[in-house]
């Protein structure tokens, strides 16, 4: 007998629907897979086997065989395994008239990995295949308990969250479908169609503070004006002067996830399996790779593509320590997404873009001892060492960086006696009103119909000529100036904002 289920599978970061078509003929009992499985898809032969004998029903000993539809598509992971285990309960019969079976089977979505004994394992990847089969027109999914939180995020569409494949098949079939052993009847919970999906909590400041850190006003009005403005961040100084405790502390001062972005965010740490039990991500990422991070390791790849660091900081920040002892061509692959927002990986069958729209935050030393420029120590390095180690950052790179500023050791005097600053809350609730006055939330004009006076106009032609700024160069300084405008809530940028973003913009580490 034939049997039509469907489960789903993930690509790159968007979901696609796979249609499981299990059939049952007479013939030497054996249990194929075919579509392009995976080891771990071809291994569910075992454990499907072994779950429906531990939960109390009869195994067919006939010919079995599965196909995985698209059959191009390489099929990976476990979370085919409940689809394939439903299919064979509707082929074998004993799950009660056939009739109403077919129906519910081809209009339900089933997503679970099975454990020797019929518990349904989290499975990386719900919620864009849910979304997607919410597009498609289905109506229904049955999905692990592990996977009931982050489901719940999907509107209009009815989720059954069980914890075994008792609980999966009372859901789908009803009674009936249970084997007559005398045991419990399992229980399973449904999130209906009508049920309002859970709101993102607004971000709240936990851990770091912007206030534990004394002195480096230069410093944190760069965070500032980085985190108001979108722009990239690179802080040059000796080691101690506080670049990794700053650059910590990036993520408590920027705006709370709305819900659009909180839901991209999710959905990239379900699929490469970060979620875990965790609902809706609500605090923006924060990534901080190892400096010998491969390229595919920072911008994704693999023979089946996945999603590197520059993707886990999408909507986030990523925080890139030590900027110079990175390999060069790891350096250099993060042009584009910085630029673009994206990331496009070519393979021979297929190209995937994953998303990359992050701040980067960079910090470096001046010189390989790191003591370049700096009164306390003296430094020893030669200037071939010096032109060595500052140009792993090749100018194209340095040029996409909207904001230098140099970090400055604090004096031990002033260390102990400075009052403390702003604290994280107070800057995000500035930054927060930047953003308002930029999109005109606040009531008045979109300050982007606002042109730059005369005066700044001229001031930043007079520094393109004596600095040799390029034009994408340029094109910074105009957006850092509108920021600084955008934070004293200034409809026109005046020749002060200008002066104030050059000053990032004069710095160069080589």
């Amino acid at each position: 007998m034939h049997t039509q289920v469907y489960s789903g599978a993930v690509l790159g970061v968007d979901g696609l629907v796979v249609e499981v078509e299990v059939d049952i003929s007479r013939g030497i009992p054996c249990f194929s897979i075919v579509g392009l499985p995976s080891t771990a898809v071809r291994e569910s032969r075992e454990r499907v086997t072994t779950a429906l004998k531990n939960c109390g029903w009869d195994f067919p000993l006939e010919r079995i065989t599965v196909n995985l539809a698209p059959a191009d598509l390489k099929k990976e992971g476990a979370a085919f395994d409940l689809a394939i285990a439903m299919g064979i309960l509707g082929s074998s019969s004993q799950t009660g008239p056939t009739g109403s079976n077919a129906t519910r089977l081809t209009r339900t979505l089933f997503l679970g990995e099975l454990a020797l004994d019929g518990t349904l394992r989290w499975v990386p990847g719900a919620l864009p295949i849910l979304l997607h089969a919410r597009e498609n027109g289905f109506e229904r999914a049955v999905v692990p308990d592990g996977n009931y939180d982050e489901s719940c995020a999907v509107t209009g569409f009815e989720v059954v969250a069980c914890e075994d494949l008792r609980a999966a098949a009372l859901a789908t079939f009803g009674e009936e479908a249970l084997p007559g052993d005398g045991g419990t009847t399992p229980r399973y919970r449904i999130k209906t169609s009508d049920t309002p999906p859970p709101k993102p909590v607004r971000q709240t400041v936990s851990g770091p503070d912007m206030r534990d850190v004394r002195g480096q006003s230069t410093v944190k009005r760069a965070l500032l004006i980085a985190a108001a403005g979108g722009h990239h961040l690179l802080m040059i100084g000796p080691p101690g002067a506080g670049k990794t405790m700053l650059a910590r502390r990036f993520a408590t001062i920027l705006p709370a996830l709305e819900e659009r972005t909180a839901l991209e965010t999710t959905m990239i740490y379900s699929i490469v399996g970060l979620l875990g039990k965790r609902g809706i991500i609500t605090e923006r990422p924060f990534r901080a790779p190892h400096h010998s991070a491969s390229d595919a390791g920072l911008i994704g790849g693999g023979s089946v593509p996945r999603p590197g660091e520059v993707t886990l900081a999408h909507n986030g920040v990523l925080f890139l320590d030590e900027l110079p002892e990175f390999k060069r061509h790891v350096l250099e692959s993060l042009r584009e997404p910085l630029e673009e927002g994206g990331i496009t990986i070519s393979r021979a069958r297929k190209a995937i873009t994953f998303p990359a729209r992050f701040q980067l935050v960079a910090a470096m030393n001046p010189c390989p001892c790191g003591y370049r420029g700096s009164k306390e120590r003296q430094c020893r390095c030669t200037p071939q060492q010096i032109f060595a180690y500052s140009g792993k950052i090749s100018g194209p790179l340095l040029d996409r960086i909207a904001l230098v500023v140099r970090v400055r050791p604090v004096d031990p005097d002033a260390l102990h006696g400075a009052p403390a600053g702003e604290t994280s809350a107070e800057m995000r609730e500035r930054v927060s009103a930047a953003h308002a006055f930029a999109t005109g939330n606040n009531g008045s004009e979109p300050v982007e119909l606002q042109p730059m006076v005369r005066e700044a106009d001229k001031l930043l032609l007079r520094a393109q000529k004596q600095l040799g700024i390029s034009a994408r160069g340029v094109a910074h300084v105009q957006r850092v100036s509108r920021t600084i405008a955008n934070l004293e809530e200034s409809g026109p940028i005046h020749a002060r904002h200008v002066a104030e973003a050059l000053q990032f913009r004069a710095d160069d580490p080589r």
